[in-house]
Parts: structure tokens; C-alpha cells; sequence
């Protein structure tokens, strides 16, 4: 008995270094650690998962932000789809109209960690500028949104016209849309008008789309080419205004219409395309933390181990 309670009194002051040794090795990473040294400690383990846990936490709450945004837009922006309609009907969407001013019109967000919706935008948009540039032809881009103002500005800053941010400062309405459609057709001249946008199918579904707006000179001149607007015509036109002036009325109230559609449909893509890409990021943190735990337990268990060695080994040597 008084052997063993010698070795173990032994054992006690022998671990007391290994352990001084241990919580210095505690402060060396895995790429600084010495060879024969241990990897990797405990509490840079515990400290990666803590980190882990808090991106988790944020991920999952932001989510939840976007799916409930999502709601909110969700039936506005279906129901604005009957706003446009009946001026495609009427006017129609001609986006292979060959005319000499041109304008694109890009809607993006303000916020990003919303998946490629925005780059989607761009490359369209870029393609649009691309396909309608020339020696007698002038393309313009006007910017709705932060993300597109970013991208464009590196190669294209001579081009851009306008840009308008903080669209969803506040809830979306027609009254705020057709302001900024008034602002925009008072500011740009144009012949066409291409509106490139993302239309909301689903959560995880939405789809590049581009609108044109002919102006009120190029749709008379359509018209009186006998075109497929030449059905202007059989319509009555009552009171004083002039043919002209009702097409300059109508094509104003289309763009409002279609941009009010737009800016919508692009909001519901926004917050489908965010629940996705934050659901993937909660699983993602989720599957990196199973692996770190698994770590902290297998360098724990390898840590205890290496101190009942050592603590055996010192008693053993004094009874040796």
C-alpha cells in the first residue's frame, strides 16, 4: 500500500510538466507544429467549431428572413403580370428590333449571398450591349440595383447612363416604380428600351428575361409599315389627343408596367435564390462540424492517451 501510494504521489508531479508542456503545444497550429510534436490541439479544434456554429446560426436565421420576404412579394409580383400583358398584345415585345439608340436596362439587388441571379444579369446584359453596338448604333446601360453598378463599372463606366440603388429600402408599389420610370425616360434618349430581369418560377427556379420598349416613334413608324402593330388602326381614337400623343402615352405606361413587373419578379428571384444558397451554407457548416467534432474527439482521446503513457512510463522508470 505505501508503494502504491508512492507512485502515485510520483505520478502527480510528473504530470505536472507534461501537462505546462501540453498547454504550450495548445498554442501551435497544425503547420507550425515541430515533427514528432503533436498536430493539432484541443482548443483550436473547439474554437473552429464555435466559429462553425455561429455561421450555422446565421445562415439558418437569414433563411428565414428571405423566406418570409419571399411571401410577402410573392403574390404582389403575380399579380402584376396582368399589368403588361395586354400592352404585349397591343404593341407587342419585338426584342429583335433593329434601331440606332439603345438602352438596357439591368435589374439586380442591392444585397449579394443571393446565388448567380446577379452575374446572370450582367452576362445578358453585356451580350445585349455586344450584339447592339456598332458605327451608327448607341447602347447605354441604366442600373437598378448595387451588384449590377459593381460589375459594370469596371469595363463599362463610359457607358452607363443612370444608376438607381436602394430599391427595396421600402416596399415595392407602382407608385415608386413609375417614378423611377418617369426619372429614367426623362433622363436617357432611346429608340428601344431592354429591360433584363430574372422571372420567379419557383424557389429553385427563376428565368433570364429580357422585355423590349419600342419608343412612340419607332411603334408609328412599325404601324405604318403595316406590321403587326398596323392594327393601331382600327382602334377609335375619342377626345382631342393626336395618334401620336396616345402612343407616346401608351409606351410610357408600358414601361412603368413592365418595370413594375420586373423590379418585382426580380425581388421574389432575389429571396428564392438566398433561401437556397443559405440552405446549402447551413448544411455545409453542418457537415463541416460533424468532421470537426470528429477531430476534437480523436485528438482528445490521442492526448489522453499520450499522458497515461507518460505518467506509466515515469512511475515505472522510479521503480525500476
Amino acid at each position: 500500500m505505501a508503494m502504491a501510494a508512492a507512485l502515485r504521489r510520483e505520478g502527480r508531479r510528473l504530470a505536472q510538466p507534461i501537462n505546462a508542456l501540453q498547454s504550450h503545444s495548445s498554442l501551435i497550429s497544425q503547420d507550425q507544429a515541430p515533427h514528432g510534436a503533436r498536430s493539432i490541439s484541443t482548443q483550436i479544434v473547439r474554437n473552429r467549431m464555435k466559429s462553425v456554429k455561429n455561421i450555422q446560426k446565421i445562415t439558418k436565421a437569414m433563411k428565414m428572413v428571405a423566406a418570409s420576404k419571399l411571401r410577402a412579394v410573392q403574390t404582389r409580383a403575380e399579380n402584376s403580370r396582368g399589368l403588361w400583358q395586354p400592352f404585349t398584345a397591343l404593341l407587342g415585345d419585338n426584342p429583335s428590333a433593329d434601331v440606332k439608340k439603345n438602352v438596357v436596362v439591368t435589374i439586380s439587388s442591392d444585397k449579394g449571398l443571393c446565388g448567380g441571379i446577379n452575374s446572370t444579369s450582367v452576362k445578358i446584359s453585356r451580350i445585349l450591349h455586344k450584339l447592339n453596338s456598332g458605327p451608327d448604333k448607341e447602347t447605354k446601360y441604366v442600373l437598378l440595383g448595387e451588384k449590377a453598378k459593381v460589375q459594370l463599372v469596371r469595363d463599362s463606366k463610359k457607358d452607363i447612363e443612370l444608376t438607381l440603388t436602394e430599391l427595396q429600402k421600402n416596399p415595392l408599389n407602382y407608385t415608386q416604380v413609375s417614378v423611377l420610370a418617369d426619372d429614367i425616360l426623362k433622363n436617357v434618349e432611346y429608340d428601344a428600351l431592354r429591360i433584363v430581369f430574372n422571372k420567379f418560377h419557383s424557389v429553385v427556379s427563376f428565368l433570364p428575361t429580357v422585355s423590349t420598349i419600342l419608343s412612340p416613334e419607332v411603334i408609328e413608324k412599325e404601324a405604318e409599315a403595316g406590321g403587326k402593330l398596323g392594327e393601331l388602326d382600327s382602334y377609335e381614337i375619342e377626345g382631342g389627343e393626336t395618334k401620336s400623343e396616345i402612343l407616346q402615352n401608351l409606351a410610357d405606361f408600358q414601361f412603368s408596367c413592365v418595370m413594375y413587373n420586373a423590379v418585382l419578379e426580380n425581388a421574389c428571384s432575389e429571396q428564392g435564390a438566398r433561401m437556397s444558397a443559405m440552405d446549402s451554407s447551413s448544411r455545409n457548416a453542418g457537415d463541416m462540424l460533424d468532421r470537426l467534432t470528429l477531430t476534437y474527439n480523436r485528438t482528445r482521446q490521442a492526448s489522453i492517451t499520450t499522458e497515461l503513457i507518460e505518467i506509466i512510463s515515469g512511475a515505472s522508470a522510479l521503480t525500476g
